[in-house]
């Protein structure tokens, strides 16, 4: 993310119910490289990258910059959760919301089905409306992802867009300040 405000990063680990956001670290570098490489995380992304090259590519201490959190469970690494700034080159009718702050995740397959995606995108959604009061966030994702599309709507995201890219239908929702609340109930 390319302006955090008057945050300092790493912010302190961001504690719920179940889980720990934090700052990376060297010990989640085989979670990072699993996370780019099984076919299911990256269905809707643009398909896995090869295991080879990832070991290769991969820092030591992957992740670490701002606006990207580590998503932690029992001491273990299965996700993560970012802020990245859309730049003015995108505001075409495709991403009209040129500027805006866009929130993404991922999650090793194992973390599916438990609601961990809700409850760690609203802890960093709260986190970023401390950091930047009255900011929107968007969230994008091909309409064929069911599971983002769900999570989008359970966290307050409203549609402001489809449009076709990458060769998918994706959608585009945003999250006004006015609207960033808890997350509906499961």
């Amino acid at each position: 993310m390319a302006e955090l405000g008057a945050a300092t990063w790493p912010p302190a680990p961001i504690r719920t119910e179940r889980l720990v956001l934090r700052e990376s670290e060297a010990r989640d570098r085989a979670a990072f490289i699993e996370l780019s490489a099984v076919p299911e995380v990256n269905a809707y992304l643009g398909g896995p990258r090869p295991r080879e090259e990832l070991e290769r590519a991969v820092p030591r201490v992957p992740g670490r910059r701002p606006g990207l959190f580590v998503i932690e469970l029992d001491g273990a690494m299965i996700g993560t959760v970012e802020f990245n700034r859309r730049d003015a080159e995108h505001g075409s009718p495709v991403r009209p919301l040129a500027g805006e702050a866009e929130i993404g995740y991922l999650f090793l397959p194992e973390a599916w089905g438990h609601g961990y995606a809700a409850e760690a995108c609203a802890a960093a959604l709260g986190w970023f409306a401390e950091v930047l009061p009255g900011e929107r966030v968007v969230l994008c994702t091909q309409t064929a992802n069911t599971r983002s599309m769900r999570l989008a709507a359970k966290l307050g995201f409203t549609e402001v867009h489809r449009y076709e890219a990458w060769g998918a239908k994706q959608w585009m929702g945003v999250l006004t300040p006015a609207l960033r609340s808890a997350p509906s109930a499961p």
